[in-house]
């Protein structure tokens, strides 16, 4: 049996996303993003997508490209890699049998298949997100428009699936450590002058996303000053007990 399989790049995720550090713990959180999946060229066939219209929801099977390194040599911080006898000059995974989940804390271990963690054996994400249209311009073609995603602005695309509410909606189900779902636990408030700078048609999406306190669990600081790259911004921040406050938006 081989153990390695090729899959091709489909799409392409823009959104305003532009670093890891920000990005919603999973998807569906923050309901006010919107991003766009551009098919790659080769993919761009209308009749892929006949029918897609009928449905609310989709999944969207992705790679975690950030979790990759580039192909080497020898790699030391993955003593279970096969990189030494990477014929086809691959990149490799950091992967780990054990990961400390941010969201609980970063102190308690689970196996990497009890998590959704990035650092995989094989670095594949699934995201179920909302389809709010299919749209079609000279640059991109046909795309899909999208609302909660939790991916970063570049997230190369697998697959396309069609969400079916009988078949994947399962309200019994157990989560394990992760029962509860995260709620949003920080008040925002941004400078008088802070929309001169920063576009307007993006507070909902941006009060959202901070609202759900994007810093790891074990990050508690409020001397410390934050700081998120978002829809080409950097956005700088403090947290004092349940309150952020916006500091300033300059230009990435």
């Amino acid at each position: 049996m081989e153990k390695s399989i090729t899959y091709q790049t489909i799409a392409i995720i823009h959104s305003d996303y532009d670093e890891k550090f920000g990005i919603p713990r999973q998807s569906g959180l923050c309901t006010e993003q919107i991003a766009y999946l551009v098919f790659e060229p080769e993919y761009r066939d209308e009749n892929a997508l006949r029918g897609l219209q009928n449905f609310s929801h989709l999944w969207l099977i992705w790679r975690f490209s950030e979790s990759e390194k580039p192909p080497l040599s020898t790699n030391r911080m993955n003593p279970h890699s096969e990189s030494s006898n990477n014929k086809n000059n691959q990149p490799t995974v950091n992967w780990s049998p054990m990961v400390r989940p941010p969201r609980l804390g970063g102190n308690k271990r689970l196996g990497v298949f009890s998590t959704r963690s990035p650092f995989r054996p094989n670095p594949i994400g699934l995201s179920c997100v909302q389809l709010v249209s299919i749209d079609k311009n000279k640059s991109w073609g046909t795309f899909l428009t999208i609302r909660g995603a939790d991916l970063m602005n570049g997230t190369p695309i697998l697959d396309i699936k069609p969400y079916l509410p009988y078949a994947d909606s399962h309200p019994e189900a157990i989560g394990g450590d992760f029962e509860e779902a995260p709620s949003p636990t920080l008040d925002v408030s941004f400078p008088t002058n802070f929309f001169d700078v920063f576009p307007i048609d993006k507070k909902e999406a941006l009060l959202q996303t901070l609202s759900y306190d994007p810093r790891p669990s074990y990050q508690s600081s409020e001397s410390k000053e934050y700081g998120i790259h978002y829809a080409g911004y950097n956005i700088r921040f403090k947290i004092e007990d349940t309150h952020l406050t916006v500091i300033s938006a300059e230009k990435a």
